[in-house]
């Protein structure tokens, strides 16, 4: 699913995958979330609530670019940097097609269904 993304007001292509979580994800839309840093790795925020994660697919490492939901938090994960060995806890929900540096600044993220 295409879905329109600003990071910091700065508009950028994006996509979520087929899983149940994704899906849930663009039932909460539109969303605006505020980010912060974890790790200097990622910028992570919260939904309104937490996600189904029936269904869940197989674990995988997030790479720089991945849009990802953390199941023990509830929060939204977006790498700027790879993340850690693969993780039965964190869903790969889809992925943003920007700088790691843009996503890596951004303090805000508004996520929209394409138009």
């Amino acid at each position: 699913m295409n879905i329109r993304v600003t990071l910091d007001g700065q508009p950028v292509d994006a996509t979520l995958n087929d899983s149940p979580a994704a899906r849930d994800l663009a039932s909460l839309l539109p969303l605006t979330v505020g980010l912060k840093d974890f790790h200097g790795t990622e910028r992570i925020g919260d939904p309104p609530r937490k996600l189904t994660t029936d269904g869940a697919p197989e674990p995988a490492a997030a790479k720089a670019g991945d849009i990802a939901y953390y199941a023990p938090w509830g929060n939204l994960a977006l790498f700027y940097e790879d993340g850690p060995a693969a993780s039965v806890d964190l869903l790969v929900l889809g992925h943003i097609d920007a700088d790691p540096a843009q996503i890596g600044g951004a303090d805000r993220i508004t996520v929209e269904t394409a138009s």
